[in-house]
């Protein structure tokens, strides 16, 4: 532990040394693009994320990045009509199911779907029909009364150990993704819990942390150059390998600086994945407040042009400032950043006495005393003595330090979604976050109080976080839906029962009123209990594909254009469309380019794309006159429309061996 002194040196400097290598980054930043970042997610035609698509591309005028679009200000999904369900065919009513989900209220937060008597079909571990016609299955369950929901996706959690992932099971989760720590050696971390046979879908983050200890640096310090590189080099490997992001915990490592983190935010840009921070600042007493920890990390995602996800902001960065700090990732957003936050649904905080959070003067900090400190799994409150005995033991406490209406404001925002913090770990010194956070929002957040509607809590604690991680993990995309051909990892709760029941003296207590779970299609939890012989979880994911040679040729009027395939599908260059009179306007903001006919055609230089690049799925889209959108791709500094939106459009497609035509209908 270091002296009061010595941590206001530290929580000083922060703020100045990162103000002015902004600065200097900026300079040279500037020169080649405007950074900003793109959505939650590629994917939804309806999100709760507004302004999620992207912009980068083949302009001058716009980020030259290829980076996607901002988080939402304002859930556009609630401005859109409720989605019709598809009309099933006589061949599928006809079948028999393995599993129908019968009579139940059926919410699916992608296309604001919500309504009761709906029946859920699920066959091979996918969901294949949703429909209000009555369907056969070899399990019927009756879910008359009940809520039909995705499964819960916890992407703030730690490593499924095989205590804590039945707890999760029973809070409705069934997906869990240690964004808040994670691994440096993903090569051996997932085949790990693939051998558990981890009975939930399972994936991590590259955990700085973890990585940077190889140095045997102390908290305090500050890693050199060389072994930055090195650290950066280990993080694309693990990239490759697998981890869905890159996450750092400065609070708790405030040696690590600007120096450390960019070229890793650099990275995570070129890369399309998010970088998830517990920020360096959890209070408003100065020297370092909540506003220069937000302040840094923005400054980091406009300097690198990487999407930030900032943890748990009730109890990091947002504490006693929430209404200024909700407003400063607002105006972000609003600027083209690509920020989202969580919080979990509790009042107080927890972690371990001998971390960094405890260092001299916690008690102004978080304006708290020892009484207000619980050691976590027992009813004892803490006194000097006593916080000094644990604190040599590395007990987690709990702090009762977060005001209520915190929690409430955070929860309102928009970009805000769920993520518990917490997993359960043999001896239960844990938060009870780690066993009752889904079932809390719901029953009391948006029953009890009513803070939040039950479908923009559904978004929150499943669609959200697909959506946050997807652009990159394929899995995700069939993750936090219930519509036809998504996996089957429901939820089944009673809406008027649905309750957390652990509390700090008892964390492992499981809560109440969820019914049903199934992952991958199997049951998991039902009216016998948890079945602990279902084991079906798989891992999740980052996949990235690269341009392996040069395409097919696209011949389309005057011009010869390469392909780009991806998927078993083709693209084109968006700067095409500018030879056959169209113009194209994009919006750095809302990452949207508008596309508009009866220009003059201009013959713009159209590479082609450079083998070995990375093609990524940023989220920028293509708007057309009509307001149809068509997803994008993103090479380098180029996009790509798929040629099957030119067909749509009314062009008329031919092949001839590897040489496509495009011609008028």
């Amino acid at each position: 532990m270091t002296n009061s002194r010595g941590n206001s040196r530290n929580r000083t400097i922060y703020p100045i040394l990162i103000a002015l290598s902004m600065l200097v980054i900026a300079g040279g930043i500037w020169a080649a693009s405007s950074l900003f970042t793109g959505g939650s997610g590629s994917g939804p035609s309806v999100s709760p994320l507004a302004g999620s698509e992207g912009t980068a591309g083949n302009d001058p005028a716009k980020p030259a990045d290829g980076s996607s679009g901002p988080a939402a200000s304002k859930p556009a999904a609630a401005e859109e009509p409720e989605a019709e369900i598809e009309a099933p065919t006589s061949s599928e009513l006809e079948q028999t199911y393995d599993i129908v989900i019968a009579g139940g209220r059926v919410i699916n937060p992608e296309t604001r779907l919500d309504r009761e008597g709906l029946n859920v079909a699920v066959q091979d571990g996918k969901i294949a029909l949703v429909t209000d016609r009555k369907l056969k299955g070899k399990r019927v369950i009756d879910a008359t009364g009940l809520i039909v929901a995705p499964g819960f996706i916890d992407n703030l959690s730690y490593d499924p150990n095989p205590v804590g992932v039945w707890n999760k099971i029973a809070d409705g989760v069934t997906a869990n993704i240690a964004m808040h720590g994670g691994t440096a050696s993903p090569e051996k971390w997932y085949p790990y819990y693939e051998r558990n046979r981890t009975p939930l879908h399972f994936g991590a983050s590259f955990f700085y942390t973890q990585a940077r200890n190889q140095f045997k640096l102390s908290r305090y310090d500050t890693a050199k150059p060389e072994q930055t590189q090195k650290l950066v080099d280990q993080a694309e490997k693990a990239l490759n390998d697998g981890v869905l992001g890159i996450s750092f915990s400065l609070e708790y490592v405030p040696g690590v600086n600007d120096k450390e983190i960019l070229p890793l935010m650099k990275l995570a840009q070129k890369y399309n994945v998010p970088v998830y921070f517990h920020a360096r600042y959890s209070d408003m007493e100065e020297p370092g407040t909540n506003i220069d920890a937000l302040n840094e990390l923005i400054g980091y995602a406009r300097a690198s042009g990487a999407a930030v996800h900032i943890d748990h902001i009730n109890s990091t960065g947002g504490t006693f400032s929430m209404q200024q700090s909700l407003q400063m990732v607002e105006d972000a957003i609003a600027e083209g950043l690509d920020i989202t936050a969580c919080i979990y649904p509790y009042d107080y905080w927890g972690t371990y006495l001998n971390s960094a959070r405890f260092d001299e003067g916690w008690q102004e900090r978080f304006r708290i005393s020892y009484e207000d400190l619980q050691i976590a799994g027992t009813e004892e409150r803490l006194t000097k003595e006593t916080f000094r005995k644990y604190q040599k033991e590395g007990k987690l406490a709990v702090a009762y330090a977060i005001p209520k209406q915190d929690v409430i404001d955070s929860l309102k925002a928009p970009y805000v979604m769920i993520g518990s913090d917490a997993i359960l770990e043999p001896g239960f010194n844990n938060h009870p976050r780690a066993s009752g956070t889904f079932a809390r929002t719901v029953g009391l957040y948006v029953r009890e109080q009513q803070v939040i509607s039950l479908s923009d809590a559904i978004a929150k604690m499943s669609l959200l976080p697909a959506q946050r991680l997807e652009k990159q993990a394929p899995a995700l995309q069939k993750k936090g839906r219930i519509a036809k051909g998504m996996d089957a990892d429901i939820v089944v709760f009673d809406y008027d029962t649905i309750s957390d029941r652990s509390t700090v003296a008892k964390p492992e207590l499981i809560s109440a009123g969820i019914e049903y779970v199934l992952v991958n299609g199997q049951v998991a939890l039902d009216e016998e209990g948890l079945h602990k012989d279902i084991r079906v979880g798989q891992p999740i994911k980052s996949e990235f594909v690269r341009v392996k040679s040069k395409g097919p040729t696209l011949l389309w009027g005057e011009s010869k254009l390469t392909l780009l395939e991806y998927r078993g599908s083709n693209y084109v260059d968006l700067d095409a469309l500018e030879g056959q009179g169209y113009s194209v306007q994009w919006n750095k903001a809302e990452r949207t380019a508008a596309v508009s006919s009866g220009a003059a055609s201009r013959q713009a230089a159209v590479p082609d794309p450079a083998v070995g690049e990375l093609i990524l799925e940023r989220g920028h889209r293509l708007v057309w006159e009509d307001g149809s959108r068509t997803e994008l791709l993103s090479v380098g500094e180029r996009n790509y429309v798929p040629v099957s939106a030119l067909k749509d459009r009314g062009w008329k497609l031919t092949q001839e061996g590897q040489t496509f035509k495009l011609t008028t209908a």
